[in-house]
């Protein structure tokens, strides 16, 4: 990833405004497919929560990671 954004260096032509919507495209789809992969896994991790425990339902440290799993999780643009 690069320190300066891509709008500061403006393409010349029709055919490098192409390139570089070819490559944002790809660069969101990679960026969307790690999003669900760590949402699942992320899911997963919170289903566990509170088994190792022992203590007959999640303690407050397994409720607290399952409240801010949650509210990561639904803190999209």
């Amino acid at each position: 990833m690069s320190d300066t954004p891509i709008s500061d260096s403006t393409p010349h032509n029709v055919a490098e405004l192409g390139m570089l919507c070819r490559r944002l495209e790809r660069e969101l789809n990679a960026a969307n497919e790690r999003i669900k992969r760590l949402e699942e896994a992320g899911d997963v991790v919170e289903e566990r929560l509170g088994y190792p425990c022992g203590c007959g339902g999640p303690c407050r440290a397994c409720q607290s990671a399952s409240k801010n799993w949650f509210k990561a999780k639904e803190a999209k643009p």
